[in-house]
């Protein structure tokens, strides 16, 4: 098994990432981002080490797709020896929009 994979956001993902942070700093707490950022980086992890570890999403068979929280969820690609994050889906969205 491979490990230590390059971890490469996609603007499109660091902007969804960026506009689920404001939204929820305006509608959760202190420690609930926490929470959720300290869940981010555990899953960035074991991404890095296994990224054969979560389900194949079900409309691309070359994205994968992780539940970060309840109400977001985190698609990516293997690209050789790199993990490319393609969206931070946040479920509170019609599934119309999710862009991967």
């Amino acid at each position: 098994m491979k490990s230590g994979y390059r971890i490469f956001w996609t603007d499109h993902a660091l902007n969804e990432l960026h506009n689920t942070i404001q939204y929820l700093q305006e509608n959760w707490t202190t420690k609930e981002l926490q929470n959720l950022a300290t869940k981010i980086e555990e899953v960035i992890s074991l991404i890095s080490h296994n990224p054969y570890l979560f389900q194949v999403s079900g409309f691309k068979k070359n994205v994968r797709r992780v539940v970060i929280a309840r109400h977001n969820s985190l698609y990516y690609q293997i690209k050789e020896n790199q993990i490319e994050i393609l969206s931070f889906f946040s479920h509170r969205q019609s599934l119309k929009k999710r862009k991967v």
